[in-house]
Parts: C-alpha cells; structure tokens; sequence
C-alpha cells in the first residue's frame, strides 16, 4: 500500500537530487540488504562497462566526482534507494528533481527506464563537459538577497546568469569565469555574501547550448513510457509528460532550475511531505527554507525505511 493511498487528503513528494551529493560508501548498505537496490546496482555495472558500485561503495573521492562517473553514480544511488522504498511497500503521489534529479524522478514516474535514463546521463554529461572544457566556466552561490536583486545584479556583471533558484536567499549564478569573478567583485564590495562553488563549467546557463543542441539527438532515441505517477519539471515549473520532455531535458540544460517555485507549486497542489532518495540531506533542506514546517524525510540508508512506515502509520 502506498502512502497516498494512506494519507488521505494528503500528498508525498518523491525528490531526487542532483550532483554534488556524491559520497563514497553511497548506497552500500541498500545494496546488502535489498534486492531491489542490489539489482539496480548490478543493471548499471551491466549497462555502463564497469563497476559503478564498487566507485560508489570505495572510491576514491577524486574518479567518483568527476561528471563522467558522478552523474550515473547519483542516479543509480537515489533509484536504488527509491526501489528499496518502493519493494518495502511506499509510494509517492508526485515525482520531481534537481537538474540531474529530474532523470531519477522521470525513471519513479514510469517516463523513462532505468536503462534509458542511465545511458541519457552518460550523454549528458559526454556533451556538457565538451562544452566546459571548450568554454571555460563557473558557478557561485549568491547568498541573502532576493531573486530579482540577484537577477539585476547579473545583469550588471555580463555573461553570467541566475541557474539554481534553490530556496530564498540562495541563488546560485552561472556564466564566464572572468564574468563570475567581476560580478563576485562587484557583490563583495556591496557587502553581498557569496560562495564559488567547485565546478568548472557554466552549467544551466546559454554557454550550454552546443551541447543541448548535440543532446536533443540522444533524445530522439528514447520511448518516452505513460508516467504512472505524476512529473513536476523543475524547468517548467508545471507537470509534464510525454513527447514535450524531449523538449524539456534539452532545455534544462541551459534554462535555470527553479527548485523555489516548483516546491511551490506542489505545496499548491496539495504536498505536505517531501521524502528525499539520496545520500545527503540538502533538497529537504532547502524545502523547510521554501516553506518551514513543511514535513520532510530523507531516505539515504535501510534504518529510514521505518521512518517511511511510521509516515503511512500517521495517516491511518
């Protein structure tokens, strides 16, 4: 029984994060003890050409964070953890992501398989790191100001970008190294906190567009499935299904991630609960910033699949 069917009136949010969640030992102890997860693991190592499990479980740090090896291990993470979930009886009443996240939540929502979605990650990430390394660029957090303050203050620099709406008072910006650098100059001298974060390359930002342009090929090559469960795109801030994600996962990769707005838009929906699948607990975080008191959970290990069972004892 899943727990919509549990919770009455009330709805549960699948999340799904993105990279930079990465840790090593990620998912071992789901591997162990679930055979759901231990499959999903094993599908990957099968579909890849190597041992991601192994990368996920022992490392080292430095070959699992590289977007190559970081992008799949993520996704094979959090549907391993979403299938131990779901074998011990829980469901959600919507899916949705963060930028690399929206590939899990699409595999949760019975849009892609497991096998479409891992092979389009690898792609993904082939084509976004060509771009990068052609086109040099940087991502910073700017930190307690609005989104339109943010906005203007991008503007001002040049070439960069808002590309992460994650929660108020933090929006990460993308762009042009020497343009995040002068617009971190610019936010420094007005007393604007801000955070480089450590990627080379100006994801979710127009210097994307080559490799959305490369991408939309690889989606052409998919068969998008009938969703079983609802997708809330983070891209469009609306629930998508359908041809019209071809279009959508191509244009994530240079239109912003509106995490903010589309928390909104399923509090408006009827969610009250946001179960994360992943190793970290930061999309659950950013939540109780977007609505505090809202009801979050994170799945990262077997002992949180009694936290699961009590949320569907709640609503009994």
């Amino acid at each position: 029984m899943g727990a919509s069917s549990d919770t009455g009136d009330k709805k549960v949010a699948l999340l799904f994060p993105g990279q930079g969640v990465q840790r090593v030992g990620m998912g071992q102890d789901f591997f162990m003890s679930s055979p759901a997860a231990r499959a999903t693991f094993d599908e990957a190592n099968e579909v890849l050409g190597y041992d991601l499990a192994r990368l996920c479980f022992e490392g080292p740090a430095e070959r699992l964070g590289r977007t190559d090896h970081c992008q799949p291990a993520v996704l094979t993470t959090s549907v391993a953890l979403w299938r131990a979930a779901d074998e011990a009886g829980f469901s959600g009443d919507i899916a949705m992501g963060h930028s690399l996240g929206e590939y899990s939540a699409l595999v949760a929502s019975g849009s892609l398989t497991f096998e479409q979605a891992l092979r389009l990650v690898v792609e993904r990430g082939s084509v976004t790191t060509a771009v990068a390394r052609e086109t040099p660029g940087s991502m910073a957090a700017v930190l307690g100001i609005s989104e339109d303050e943010v906005e203007a203050l991008c503007k001002e620099a040049g070439d960069v970008w808002p590309a992460n709406y994650n929660c108020p008072g933090q929006v990460v910006t993308s762009g042009l190294r020497g343009s995040v650098e002068r617009m971190l100059e610019i936010a420094t001298s007005r007393g604007i906190k801000t955070r480089m974060l450590d990627i080379d390359g100006a994801f979710h930002s127009s210097i994307m567009a080559p490799a959305a342009e490369h991408f939309r090929g690889a989606l052409q090559t998919v068969r998008i499935q009938a969703p079983s469960l609802p997708f809330l795109s983070a891209t469009s801030v609306a629930f998508e299904r359908g041809e019209r994600l071809r279009t959508l996962l191509a244009q994530q990769l240079t239109a912003p991630v509106r995490f903010t707005q589309t928390v909104r838009a399923a509090l408006d929906f009827g969610v009250d609960t946001f179960v994360e699948f992943g190793p970290s607990k930061i999309l659950t975080g950013l939540v109780r910033r977007v609505m505090p008191g809202t009801t979050t959970l994170t799945v990262s290990g077997p002992d949180d699949l009694a936290a699961l069972a009590e949320l569907s004892r709640r609503g009994t």
